[in-house]
């Protein structure tokens, strides 16, 4: 659906991105992460067609973004950080002049903007003024502006900068929502934690380069070198952690604040016969769960050192 090779943008001797490789398929969703003037809009605009490579190129599927840039903008869905709204003009009859925009004419149109207001949870707000709007109610009307056209690709650059707590989680519940639409969805942030719950894809970008391009799955597993478990037992946790450190899977054992914490042996996936070694010994499990790596905690270990400081 979407793919770049050696995408680079250079301004004189500045190089705003530099041999940027993409590769998304139908219904993944991608996380662009990283600092402000990092490079993520310039990639955005390129995909968008709304900004030229200096080499390299870019494909949203199958078409050229250097040869055919008018199919491309059939397919795309692009929200910029920021954008203006008519301050003379109702939700509604913003949302149908850009639907006018976009060829949706007769009875059709009102019934898509309609959809539209709906899907982003809007429509209570359809006859406000557009410049009376919060700014997340904004950003979710410059949602529904992208969707108009049901593009098959959406590039939403910053749609969570400078929300409120409520907004955020809002606006991450609709991206979300949209996930399961079967799009194919680059969401850029500066910040990690809030698109890590989203996307299956995540890449980090800083000074123009792709310090990181993988599978959420993939950085779990170059970060995670051993299973560590969390184990509680009813009563003393003493026994317990001695009774497992005699398993040829646990590698070290340890109590911390009244729980087992065991990690196993490098390569020891299947831990499935711990249980019952604990509940054959008369024990009785309180807990027993596989410790959880934090994208934002592996992130900073995968990108330790390239100068990904944000």
């Amino acid at each position: 659906m979407v793919k770049t090779i050696n995408l680079t943008k250079k301004y004189g001797d500045f190089y705003a991105i530099r041999e940027i490789d993409i590769d998304l398929a139908a219904g993944d969703c991608f996380g662009f992460i990283g600092p402000n003037g990092a490079g993520k809009t310039t990639t955005m605009r390129i995909i968008a067609t709304l900004s030229q490579p200096s080499w390299g190129e870019a494909y949203v599927c199958g078409h050229s973004v250097l040869t055919e840039p008018e199919e491309i903008r059939r397919l795309v869905g692009y929200m910029p950080d920021f954008f203006g709204v008519y301050d003379d003009m109702k939700v509604i009859e913003y949302l149908e002049f850009f639907a006018a925009a976009y060829r949706i004419h007769g009875p059709q149109r009102r019934t898509k903007c309609n959809e539209m207001l709906e899907i982003v949870d809007l429509d209570f707000k359809r006859d406000a003024y557009a410049n009376t709007l919060s700014r997340g109610q904004t950003q979710r009307l410059g949602l529904a502006r992208t969707l108009l056209h049901d593009p098959q690709v959406l590039l939403l650059d910053e749609p969570l900068s400078g929300l409120d707590p409520r907004a955020r989680i809002e606006m991450r519940a609709l991206l979300r929502r949209l996930g399961g639409l079967g799009k194919t969805i680059i969401v850029s942030s500066h910040i990690l934690p809030e698109l890590a719950d989203l996307c299956n894809k995540v890449g980090i970008i800083d000074k123009g380069v792709m310090q990181v391009n993988e599978s959420v799955a993939d950085v779990m597993k170059r970060v995670r070198e051993r299973t560590v478990l969390h184990i509680q037992v009813a009563g003393d946790q003493e026994p317990a952690a001695k009774l497992l450190e005699q398993s040829p899977l646990v590698d070290k054992v340890e109590v911390v604040k009244g729980e087992i914490r065991a990690t196993l042996h490098s390569g020891s996936e299947d831990y499935t016969e711990l249980p019952p070694l604990l509940l054959s010994a008369g024990y009785k499990l309180k807990l027993f769960r596989e410790e959880e790596i934090n994208l934002e905690s592996a992130f900073m270990a995968l990108t330790k050192g390239t100068g990904a400081n944000f």
